[in-house]
């Protein structure tokens, strides 16, 4: 190995256990007689194991676990990871499909312990990007924001490649999402930072194009919805948006009655604010973070107190956007505009 890739390696290291530091230090704020468990797999082991290094700096009551790899997102981890799970406070998941909507996440929250979950992190992400933002200074900007929102709910979304959508919103704008994860029983996905709020169910009308990624999958060519009353009625842009159709329709034949048509709802609306995380790069949650972004959640909607219980919820993010709220400019082609 040359003396260049053993420099490029040690910063490689240091750079991960920064942001570990931060992770341990600023978000958990994990304290000395805390029990602390991380669960990582072979494919970010790496990260799990930076993770760990942090950790002990601050407790010896830490336990790192490496658990087989999950086929696909929410398949509940092995039994013997779940028992761990719930006599820990402190969790944090590293690992390469989510845990989050897991019977063993929940009955780890049920317990009180607080929960930070980077699914699909990698050593690139974990060095670089949305997670080495400075979570402290994204709380205060976010938390500040909300006189911005009040008594305002008239949204509008347009994009170069064709967006032109207005709705109003359906309950508050949610301002939590900001890496902070030091209360009993709280979840936080990382890397953090974005603003999200319920379309008004049945008020939502144009064209949605989404151009950047879909479900952390960077796009070669757009998808296309056109929204009547807050459902999709006409999708294009090509194999993809066939395939998302099939999703759709798979998941509307599982339904009955009037809940079948709410498959296609609009779910959710949301903007980037994390100052780090400036490209969409095709990783979900570091792409739905990017400054200045913004992307629509379709499908299920209870989790932000919406009616369309149907048991999935897919994203998208579009570069570029314009979004005004009333007479108030959030993003403006782009950039925060938001003050």
């Amino acid at each position: 190995m040359s003396a260049d890739d053993v420099a490029r390696d040690s910063e490689s290291v240091q750079a991960m256990l920064s942001t570990a530091r931060s992770v341990v230090r600023t978000c958990l704020q994990i304290r000395r007689e805390e029990d602390v468990l991380i669960i990582t797999d072979p494919e970010t082991s790496e990260v799990g194991q930076a993770l760990y290094e942090e950790a002990s700096r601050v407790t010896d009551r830490i336990l790192l676990v490496m658990m087989p790899p999950t086929q696909k997102p929410g398949k509940e981890p092995p039994l013997p990871v779940s028992d761990i799970m719930r006599r820990h406070r402190v969790i944090l998941i590293a690992t390469k499909n989510s845990l989050s909507h897991t019977r063993a996440r929940q009955q780890a929250s049920k317990e009180g312990a607080r929960i930070v979950s980077m699914p699909g992190i990698n050593d690139e992400l974990f060095e670089n990007g949305g997670m080495t933002a400075d979570y402290n200074a994204l709380q205060r900007e976010i938390s500040g924001m909300g006189s911005v929102f009040r008594r305002k709910r008239r949204v509008r979304v347009t994009t170069p490649s064709g967006t032109d959508i207005e709705f109003r919103t359906g309950g508050r704008w949610v301002l939590e999402d900001n890496g902070i994860c030091n209360r009993p029983g709280q979840v936080s996905n990382l890397p953090a930072g974005k603003v999200f709020v319920l379309p008004n169910e049945g008020t939502m009308n144009g064209t949605i194009v989404i151009d950047g990624s879909w479900e952390g999958s960077l796009l070669d060519d757009p998808l296309t919805f056109k929204v009547e009353e807050g459902l999709v009625v006409e999708s294009s842009g090509g194999d993809l948006a066939a395939e998302i159709g099939s999703i759709f329709e798979l998941a509307k034949a599982s339904l009955r009655g009037a809940r079948r048509e709410l498959v296609w709802t609009v779910a959710e609306f949301g903007i980037g604010m994390n100052p780090k995380a400036l490209n969409i790069v095709g990783n979900k949650l570091e792409d739905q973070v990017v400054r200045g972004s913004a992307y629509f959640g379709f499908g299920d909607n209870t989790h932000l107190g919406g009616s369309a219980r149907v048991g999935f919820h897919l994203r998208g993010v579009m570069r570029d956007p314009s979004v005004t709220l009333e007479d108030s400019s959030l993003i403006n082609e782009g950039k925060v505009a938001i003050r």
